[in-house]
């Protein structure tokens, strides 16, 4: 199994939690958005002990951090722009995978309407990349600043990130003759109080009419040819243990980052 951790630091996690958190889960994949921990600053934190970890490094993203306990040569990189970075992560004896990881503007200097506007290219993108590696093993993973029922996630022309498994498997759907692939969307999971874990992953109190209070930004989605080496129950909301609690004692809302990590497992 492979284990892959994304988090939003909002600037404001220490390198020493995060290192920590990563030895604990056995993380193999770290990726982090928002960071001002330089990577030298972290690897020398990550690598404290016996565990060896290598800092992937980007040419054109500013928002994402890629580290790993595998050699960095595993996770070559094939398309980058400031907000998305796509890496071809290449183990011996498995399937090449595309590992994708965005952080999107947020929806305080953004409005609904400029939003949605981000998905179709961001959709378009993955497609092209996929066509010219010949791969469509793509695992997509970030801050979307959306929730998994907003229009840029589940429409067509958007990412088509559906809750059902059955659905995704179907590959793709035609509408009006063009053929929109879909992605699996594991994140509907979390939303209300049936899981034991906080409803989200953000948690924003405001004063307009419609209020969620807790919001699924973080997410991953999996192409279906995926879905053979993704089970349901290896992803997580991380909220922490008593060494590192990452969520206040009374208002049960995170207190470190304003964002609560993700954690998930590929059978690779």
């Amino acid at each position: 199994m492979t284990t892959f951790l994304f988090w939003n630091l909002h600037r404001r996690v220490p390198a020493n939690t995060i290192a920590t958190l990563a030895k604990q889960h056995g993380v193999d994949v770290l990726i982090l958005a928002e960071s001002a921990i330089s990577p030298a600053t972290l690897l020398l934190e990550l690598n404290a002990t016996l565990t060896q970890y290598d800092f992937a490094p980007s040419i054109g993203c500013e928002k994402i951090q890629i580290f790993t306990r595998f050699s960095a040569n595993f996770l070559t990189l094939v398309e980058e722009t400031s907000r998305l970075t796509v890496r071809r992560l290449s183990l011996l004896g498995v399937r090449e995978v595309l590992l994708a990881a965005v952080h999107l503007p947020d929806k305080r200097s953004w409005n609904e309407e400029s939003q949605k506007f981000v998905f179709p290219e961001l959709s378009r993108q993955i497609r092209e990349i996929e066509e010219r590696e010949r791969n469509d093993c793509t695992l997509l993973v970030g801050d979307f600043n959306v929730n998994p029922f907003e229009s840029g996630m589940i429409a067509a022309q958007g990412l088509h990130a559906v809750s059902s498994r059955r659905i995704a498997l179907e590959n793709q759907r035609t509408m009006q003759d063009v053929s929109y692939p879909f992605f699996y969307n594991p994140m509907w999971n979390f939303l209300g109080d049936h899981c034991s874990v906080p409803p989200g992953t953000y948690f924003y109190r405001g004063a307009e009419s419609v209020c969620y209070f807790w919001n699924t930004f973080d997410q991953v989605l999996f192409r279906p040819s995926l879905l053979e080496m993704f089970r349901t129950e290896d992803i997580q909301i991380l909220t922490g243990d008593t060494q590192i609690p990452l969520l206040g004692p009374k208002k049960g809302t995170p207190r470190l980052s304003d964002h609560l990590p993700i954690l998930f497992k590929l059978s690779l």
